[in-house]
């Protein structure tokens, strides 16, 4: 019973951790009225790495890191730092139903991956649930750009889109999954050597350098915004990122990569919550659906991975 409980309590951390990300997407709302999409992704990490330095950097955590290790951290942040700059930027080119569909293949193909990097299969319960969770987030991609008529469907591109921005957009959605799942995979093989704090103040460190380098190549400014605009900026980074993200990258000790990356399609359904409560966005018939097939898939996933033995 008491390992049970042990193995309970990364469930809860997670589901956390899906709470604080969901507030991402209402935090960036406001934040683009006037700040850049990458500039705020900088500002997102960077403040992180900030509050968490003094914390986080100290010599015993890193005394025993050898070179290759370094190279695993680097590698890391890299990839979460290309994963928000892709992902972000899709958005200012194809449409968010497009987006979306893309960027929630992360799950299939840190599964696809895992067995080969990681040598860790997902049961046939995990994928099902995968599966499950892919189609429901797939489902409110669709609603409010797609319209269905009978047995067929049909998606709308607004007239401002052109055809060559369209398909940027959608190989950038899609780069954004496949470098989030690489991120991923690497907390999931690094996590178990080293712990949570220095892990993620070197990783997210990382990916804010590179981020800045991305602004720097944009020819962004990084100064002045309103005060607003920087305490939201100030809330997205201790909110989803340090609360959030830290939260899964916590439970890739304890849980397979496959399944707390499956984590991240709950993120919709708690968006949906939050859109309605400070937004004034109710979420549609279609929407509930799809947020309750997440929901549905992810119990499926957690009952799979809770019953194996460690």
């Amino acid at each position: 019973m008491e390992k049970r409980s042990r193995k309970i309590i990364p469930f809860f951390v997670l589901l956390l951790g899906i709470l604080a990300i969901s507030t991402a997407s209402i935090l960036i709302r406001f934040a683009q009225r006037e700040v850049p999409s990458l500039v705020i992704a900088a500002y997102r990490l960077g403040i992180a790495t900030l509050l968490l330095f003094p914390l986080g950097w100290k010599r015993k955590y890193t005394a025993n890191l050898k070179g290759k290790d370094w190279v695993w951290l680097v590698l890391g942040g890299f990839f979460l730092a290309c994963h928000f700059a892709a992902w972000i930027t899709s958005l200012e080119h194809t449409t968010v139903a497009s987006s979306v569909v893309l960027v929630t293949t992360t799950p299939l193909w840190v599964a696809l991956l895992s067995p080969l990097v990681l040598h860790e299969k997902p049961g046939s319960s995990v994928w099902l649930g995968l599966i499950m969770a892919m189609v429901g987030s797939i489902w409110i991609g669709l609603q409010g750009n797609c319209a269905f008529e009978g047995m067929s469907i049909s998606c709308l591109m607004g007239d401002s889109i052109q055809k060559r921005d369209y398909l940027v957009g959608n190989l950038l959605a899609l780069s954004g999954a496949l470098f989030a799942s690489g991120y991923m995979l690497v907390g999931r093989y690094f996590r178990p050597r080293i712990s949570l704090l220095p892990y993620i103040t070197i990783v997210y460190g990382v990916a804010a350098v590179c981020l800045l380098g991305f602004v720097g190549i944009a020819h962004q400014r990084l100064w002045p915004y309103s005060g607003r605009a920087l305490i939201i900026l100030v809330a997205l980074a201790i909110g989803p990122q340090i609360l959030g993200h830290s939260a899964f990258n916590w439970a890739l000790r304890f849980l397979p990569a496959s399944f707390v990356t499956l984590g991240l399609l709950g993120e919709p359904v708690g968006t949906m919550i939050l859109a309605s409560l400070f937004l004034a966005e109710l979420p549609t018939w279609g929407e509930i659906v799809g947020g309750g097939i997440i929901l549905a898939g992810i119990y499926l996933a957690s009952r799979s991975t809770l019953s194996t033995p460690n």
